[in-house]
């Protein structure tokens, strides 16, 4: 890839490739690290990023509502999410605000594309993320429930702090609302 020279340049990339993270399942920035917090700790997971769009500047990713990330949007609806390319050289922190829907009809369009894949699995368990197993967990021995747990979590990029590490030297920008300026790497 020719290396970019104009703000413009680096952000109209920057969103081509999101758009590609969310249908290429190889792509690097497919599953990226969200960050949050409860208001005391640090919390953060890698998460799939199932839908861009770039026009709104809205990433879009599913969640089991009884998540602990869910818990935290109550009080602090903010996040990151942080990802890299080796073959791009490029670091990217999104500054996102994040909702969460639960019902409706964003939801249950989504929920009827998956609900019929492996990945459905992961919001029909009786238990919630994270809660701790009696004896062996088994998948065939595993209740599921009737009602899916599935969220549709929307994250609005507030910002996208980007970094390109190049042995021609590093670079680094900012890129807020309509703003975009070049900052120290």
């Amino acid at each position: 890839m020719t290396r970019l020279s104009t703000l413009p340049e680096i952000e109209a990339a920057l969103w081509q490739e999101l758009g590609s993270a969310a249908t290429d399942k190889q792509h690097p920035w497919r599953t990226p690290v969200l960050a949050t917090t409860d208001g005391e700790v640090a919390d953060a997971r890698t998460v799939v990023m199932r839908e861009v769009s770039a026009d709104q500047k809205i990433l879009t990713i599913y969640t089991d509502q009884r998540s602990a990330k869910v818990a935290q949007l109550g009080p602090h609806p903010v996040g990151t999410l942080v990802m890299w390319s080796h073959r791009l050289g490029w670091q990217i922190r999104c500054r996102v605000q994040l909702t969460l829907e639960t019902a409706g009809l964003a939801v249950s369009s989504r929920w009827a594309r998956i609900k019929l894949s492996p990945a459905a699995q992961d919001y029909l368990s009786p238990l919630p993320p994270g809660a701790e197993l009696p004896g062996d967990p088994t998948p065939d021995g595993q209740n599921r429930g009737d009602l899916p747990y599935f969220a549709v979590m929307d994250c609005q990029v507030l910002s996208i702090d980007w970094l390109e590490l190049h042995a021609d030297g590093h670079r680094r920008a900012l890129f807020s609302g309509k703003e975009a300026r070049w900052l120290q790497p």
